[in-house]
């Protein structure tokens, strides 16, 4: 199926002692395919091998409803098109399609595709490999994702398209970086030129080629390049000062054989949408029989895996990190070096049967300690253990991060935000759940889609406000369900593998009463990002209601120890509490109920859940003071708007209408 593809594809390598796979797929340059060795011709139709590509990169099986959208937005019959597209394709790959229902996956394993190869080796980090396996993904990876594959007026594909043309450019580069530092200054040059191609306005691979000219003495070569770059830069209205500075000091240096030091690192390329940027450096392992590689190693790895897979930093990569660890710098130091916004340390140290984990995070503008904590765990499964604490370290650094980037967004004048500060604007607002909010927040996202329409992240949260307004019902549901599903899909076309863009489809979902489609993609959200916490939440939140009850438990616990002061977490503790109350366990429920009625942006539906819970158990005083608030803060709140919100079954509504019932909430 669809999912296939990432386990299966991409390991194989040809080499001569190796038999060649049975099916070769190009991607990155003009699509072509190779059936055990020989060149398939392929169709004419521009959709066949569009809607091939598409299904080849999607990690789960699509809706035959959905695909139809995606390229026949005008066809006479878009299912009769879809079948022949697919006779298509199935005559170029064999028996590997997988309808099962009314979706539609590809089985690839075992077969070569050049862009899930490469996707694969930066996931997994590109540090350890060898030399000549980098020489080969950087062959194998060295066009354009789909080159000359043009689908006018469709404009769903034409998003996913550009999206992914961006994100293998980032990959193409992170490539080209890292086989550059590995080679002598005279072998990485053709590798600096492709990466400058790919990433003109990139300053690390311009300053790395002038460094490596300068080292060679070929000083003329490099100030033409210099001169040319600048051009460039001024061209499309960018400052060339730091690139100058670095070609200045790099020729300066080729005067002294004692300042002919080796050029920095390069980093992966940045795209062109900005985004918070990060460094994770190698902890200081201070136990007693410390070794390179070790457990110390292996945590800092998972980390930067776990971060990159949050899909809203920008991630230094582990090859460039590590590189690094042979000339120890401040965080001050590596934040300039490496141009990021934030940077994390630590040290590692195991004693006995503990481990003991120190980190902080610091903020690159102002070079103070922004987040510190320090976690002492025994160390009896270290590998649970291990992954354990990288989960927690990721969730707290995405909410530090997030949280400083959403107050400085709130400073800024409105019509001066760029996509990623307006994006944080429009969190501000969401959290406070209000309908004025919920509208601003509409407006900010909005705005940050139009700044940039690959932002994922941005289409997750437009679908969120409109969730907000169906919930809620500060507008018609039918109307803000569909514009809630619609805002989840375009994002997941910017970015399938972004855990925000399955979340918020789930969301859309549960609007839709469609259970299972939610838990699923709420599921794919957790799997893709074992850190994100409100995805805990919201699977907790469904099947509190729709679901399984302990399942919404465990969820709950999940999401509230990696995010503790959520601001969801309101959500999280009422959710515990309908799960708890399907289980007949009310006095538990009632507690729960209470200390989410309790945090200050709790709405509406949370309230009533407060008043209902403290009424089945007989706290009737405490019950109707929560009913009292209720109808101080929104007047005309009934039992059917609760009913309508949450999903509950005729036998599990039962216990809440009698609490309703107890105190006089009609």
């Amino acid at each position: 199926m669809g999912g296939a593809v990432s386990s299966g594809v991409g390991t194989t390598v040809e080499t001569a002692d190796q038999q060649r796979p049975p099916l070769e797929i190009c991607l990155l340059g003009p699509m072509g395919i190779r059936r055990e060795g020989a060149e398939l011709k392929l169709p004419g139709s521009r959709k066949v091998r569009a809607l091939l590509a598409y299904l080849i990169l999607s990690p789960y099986p699509h809706g035959r409803a959905q695909l139809c959208d995606l390229l026949w937005d005008v066809a006479d019959d878009p299912r009769g098109e879809l079948r022949w597209c697919l006779s298509r394709i199935r005559s170029l790959i064999g028996e590997r399609i997988i309808a099962h229902g009314d979706t539609v996956a590809l089985d690839l394993a075992g077969c070569a595709i050049d862009a899930v190869e490469a996707t694969a080796a930066c996931r997994e980090g590109l540090g350890g490999l060898p030399r000549e396996r980098l020489r080969q993904l950087a062959d194998r990876s060295s066009g354009e994702f789909l080159d000359g594959l043009v689908i006018e007026r469709h404009p769903a594909f034409e998003t996913w398209l550009v999206s992914q043309r961006r994100r293998f450019r980032e990959i193409q580069a992170e490539i080209l970086a890292a086989i550059a530092d590995r080679l002598d200054a005279s072998e990485r040059l053709p590798y600096l030129d492709r990466w400058i191609e790919i990433t003109p306005f990139d300053l690390k691979p311009h300053e790395l080629l002038l460094a490596t000219l300068a080292s060679e003495g070929r000083l003329r070569e490099a100030e033409e390049h210099m001169k040319a770059a600048a051009r460039a830069f001024a061209a499309e209205g960018l400052d060339a000062g730091s690139l100058r500075r670095t070609w200045e000091g790099a020729r300066n240096a080729r005067t002294s054989a004692a300042a002919a030091a080796e050029p920095q690192p390069p980093e992966p390329a940045k795209s062109g949408a900005r985004r918070a940027s990060i460094a994770v450096m190698p902890f200081n392992d201070m136990s007693a029989l410390a070794i390179p590689g070790g457990t110390a190693d292996a945590l800092v790895y998972d980390i930067i895996t776990r971060l990159s897979k949050l899909r809203t930093l920008r991630v230094i990569a582990q090859g460039t990190m590590f590189a690094l660890r042979e000339r120890p710098r401040s965080p001050g130091e590596i934040a300039a070096a490496l141009d990021v916004d934030y940077v994390v340390n630590g040290t590692f140290e195991r004693i006995a049967t503990r481990l003991i984990v120190r980190l902080e995070l610091t903020e690159a503008r102002t070079n103070t300690i922004v987040w510190a904590d320090s976690l002492d765990q025994n160390a009896a499964e270290t590998l649970t253990l291990l992954e354990e604490i990288g989960t927690r370290v990721v969730a707290s650094i995405e909410r530090e991060v997030e949280t400083l980037e959403r107050n400085r967004a709130i400073l800024k004048p409105p019509n001066s935000l760029d996509a990623w500060e307006a994006h944080h604007r429009g969190l501000w607002h969401m959290f406070r759940f209000t309908k004025g909010d919920n509208d601003q927040a509409r407006h900010f996202f909005e705005t940050a889609i139009s700044l940039d329409p690959t932002f994922a992240r941005a289409y997750a949260g437009l679908s969120f406000t409109h969730f907000q307004s169906a919930f809620q019902h500060w507008a018609d549901r039918d109307t803000e369900t569909e514009l809630a599903y619609r805002a989840a899909n375009q994002g997941l076309m910017a970015d399938d593998r972004d855990p925000a863009a399955h979340l918020s489809l789930g969301r859309a979902h549960f609007l839709r009463k469609q259970h299972d489609q939610s838990v699923a993609e709420l599921q794919q959200a957790v799997d893709l990002s074992p850190s994100f916490a409100i995805a805990h939440y919201s699977l907790a939140f469904v099947q509190c209601q729709s679901g399984d009850p302990l399942s919404a438990l465990a969820a709950a616990d999940q999401s509230q120890s990696l995010s503790p002061f959520d601001p969801m977490l309101f959500g999280i503790l009422a959710s515990r509490a309908i799960a708890l109350v399907r289980l007949g366990r009310f006095d538990e429920a009632a507690d729960w109920a209470a200390r989410a009625a309790a945090r200050p942006n709790a709405h509406a539906h949370i309230m009533a859940i407060a008043a209902l819970c403290l009424a089945i158990v007989g706290r009737l005083d405490e019950g109707r003071a929560h009913v009292a608030a209720l109808n101080l803060r929104y007047p005309g709140y009934r039992m059917d708007d609760f009913f309508i919100a949450f999903h509950l079954a005729p036998a599990d509504q039962a216990p809440f209408r009698d609490g309703a019932k107890r105190v006089g909430l009609e």
